[in-house]
């Protein structure tokens, strides 16, 4: 495989680099492709060309030069890594006088090309630069000025749909985070409503919905998130409370790729800059995963004059493609002129601390509020354990997070990779339970009964990976009901995941779902046919096998994969302390997939690593 990785093309410092497995064979051959028709030719500035195409790929925006030395290792090669600093970089101000008058920056006599931009110590390609331009000029704009409310409707609406728990004839106790973030919503054109799992996010954004129609009757509402779980579970909770908060009618999801409308073999979408959504509120959900791409086509589609709430936790893993958009907007210097309205409709929400539950706004939340930011702390899915522990990783105490693995709480347990007992009893009580639905026809119990446990890895490949965990998974089923599991047939609780969009059979990347017998035919009689179920709403989404395309057999998912999903019971797989996967992100990311039991299979050291190591995405949009 060593031809494969090794670009041939390469020589001098891009081979060094290429070997050590810094670079990969790819972003040797665009940086040299790019230094060809620029007509470049100094070795420094083909090896930050390299490691800016590198950079993307990582899922960063450019290249930070200051952090130029800060690269992982592959560690799927053969043999152990080699050190990076061990290789033979150039002096720091070589490769940035060299950047500053490289025709790949100004331009040359080869013409007006310049691939590459170079800003206050950021090394971009074109293209993701003017991507990021457009974010921060959108944002800008959007946040100079403020949509219309009636003070009066919207003090109302906020004092009926935010009630004290204790006594519900009463409005809620201050500080109410989740008050203060719905009318940020409301008198902002664009608001950020950041937290983490079961701090009532989605609870949030129905009583802003709600409180939205009453400020304007027949109001057109657009509910959206990446991929296709997220879009149902969103549009799932947001219906679960239509009646409660008021709303008109029930709502639809869709991804966002479905909602920009994407046109097929290209990579362009019906709405864009000059032909807006028709929309007058748009709400984004799992924003997480939302690539600086995808922000900028969908900044681009709002119409100026339609509030956009972005919904999602900035602690979790960002985006698969480049980009870390919302930690980004959480964490970048506010902009905009002071809230008129904010101030007073829940002005003693900002100052008070009248709930032990809920801390007051800080000085800095309370300045944020002027960009529309506002971040949700108070746990209400799941307490104890399993959020002390999500906590202890986020904030990156190792030692508490350890303290709490060996806590013996019946909610989080801590096992050796040769203890698997308890791994195993989840995995064969899951998939029978999920068999006997699907057998029976009934495809939503199918899909509840997937939800009883997940088995998570941060590597796809490898003794810690998805496919060694897999197979595992369907030895142990196939000994407890004496059948062998062969994932190339279809058969009755078959639990799948889609692999690739495909917007003609409504599925999309990431979906998850259950192949399940397609039930009696009208004479009472089974058909002994089988379908593919998939979570939509309240009704499952059914598709004959025949329209599925790329989909695999998922008895075990990489960490990444379950994001905007949750589970009764997660099982998460640590790789070695010495994978490049294992970060912070990971962990709390897989934790908080857990409704009310985590299992960490691993070692302390693991842990430590993997809570001592945070993602670093270089972007320019934090620094305003």
């Amino acid at each position: 495989m060593i031809e494969a990785r090794i670009a041939q093309r390469g020589k001098g410092i891009l081979r060094e680099f290429n070997e050590a497995r810094v670079l990969s064979a790819a972003d040797v051959h665009v940086a040299l492709r790019l230094a060809a028709l620029g007509g470049e030719t100094r070795e420094p500035v083909y090896l930050a060309t390299a490691l800016a195409v590198r950079a993307v790929r990582s899922g960063s925006v450019c290249l930070d030069l200051t952090r130029i030395r800060e690269v992982t290792v592959d560690d799927s090669g053969d043999g152990p890594p080699i050190d990076p600093a061990t290789l033979p970089w150039p002096d720091d101000t070589v490769v940035a006088d060299g950047l500053a008058t490289s025709p790949l920056v100004v331009g040359g006599d080869a013409g007006p090309l310049r691939p590459l931009r170079l800003v206050d110590g950021l090394l971009y390609l074109d293209r993701y630069y003017r991507q990021e331009q457009t974010v921060r000029r959108i944002l800008d704009d959007r946040a100079h000025s403020h949509p219309p409310v009636d003070e009066n409707l919207l003090r109302d609406g906020l004092d009926e749909l935010f009630r004290d728990v204790a006594d519900p004839t009463r409005p809620s106790a201050a500080p109410d985070r989740q008050r203060i973030a719905a009318a940020v919503a409301a008198t902002q054109w664009t608001s950020v409503i950041a937290g983490g799992p079961g701090t009532g996010k989605t609870h949030t954004v129905a009583r802003v919905l709600a409180l939205l129609e009453r400020q304007q009757p027949g109001l057109r509402i657009g509910l959206a998130a990446p991929t296709g779980k997220a879009a149902a579970r969103l549009e799932e909770s947001v219906n679960e409370q239509v009646a409660a908060v008021g709303l008109t009618s029930e709502l639809s999801a869709a991804t966002l790729h479905r909602m920009l409308g994407w046109q097929r073999g290209t990579s362009r979408f019906r709405y864009n800059e000059t032909n807006h959504l028709p929309f007058d509120v748009i709400v984004v959900d799992e924003t997480s995963m939302v690539s600086l791409t995808m922000m900028c086509r969908l900044l681009e589609a709002v119409r100026p004059e339609a509030r956009l709430v972005l919904v999602g936790d900035p602690d979790q893993l960002t985006s698969v493609d480049a980009g870390a958009v919302l930690a980004d907007l959480v964490a970048r210097p506010v902009t905009g002129t002071a809230n008129p309205i904010l101030e007073k409709v829940v002005g003693a929400d900002l100052s008070a601390s009248d709930d032990p539950a809920e801390a007051a706004l800080s000085a800095a939340e309370r300045d944020r509020l002027r960009g529309g930011v506002i971040r949700l702390s108070r746990g209400r899915r799941f307490g104890g354990t399993i959020a002390r522990l999500a906590v202890a990783v986020r904030d990156g105490d190792a030692d508490e997070a350890l303290a709490i693995l060996h806590s013996d709480a019946a909610d989080v347990s801590f096992v050796r990779r040769d203890d698997l007992a308890g791994l195993r009893a989840d995995v064969v009580s899951t998939s029978a339970e999920v068999t006997a639905a699907a057998l029976a026809g009934d495809a939503a119990a199918a899909l509840r009964a997937s939800e009883k446990h997940r088995l998570l890895c941060a590597h796809r490949d490898g003794e810690h990976g998805v496919s060694w965990w897999a197979r595992d998974a369907m030895t142990w089923i196939g000994e407890s009901t004496g059948r062998r599991l062969d994932p190339a047939r279809w058969y009755a609780g078959q639990p799948l995941m889609v692999t690739a969009n495909d917007h003609e059979s409504r599925i999309y990347n990431g979906d998850t779902g259950v192949v399940v017998a397609d039930g009696p035919d009208s004479d009472g009689t089974g058909s002994g046919g089988l379908v593919a179920a998939f979570a939509r709403g309240k009704d499952p989404y059914v598709l004959h096998l025949s329209r599925l395309g790329a989909v695999q057999t998922v008895y075990a998912m990489t960490i990444h994969r379950s994001q905007g999903s949750q589970y009764d019971i997660v099982s998460i797989v640590l790789p070695d302390e010495n994978s490049s996967l294992l970060t912070r992100e990971l962990l709390y990311t897989a934790i908080t997939r857990a409704r009310t039991h985590v299992r960490i299979i691993g070692d302390e050291n693991a842990v430590r690593a993997a809570v001592g190591r945070r993602v670093l995405r270089a972007s320019g949009l934090r620094r305003g």
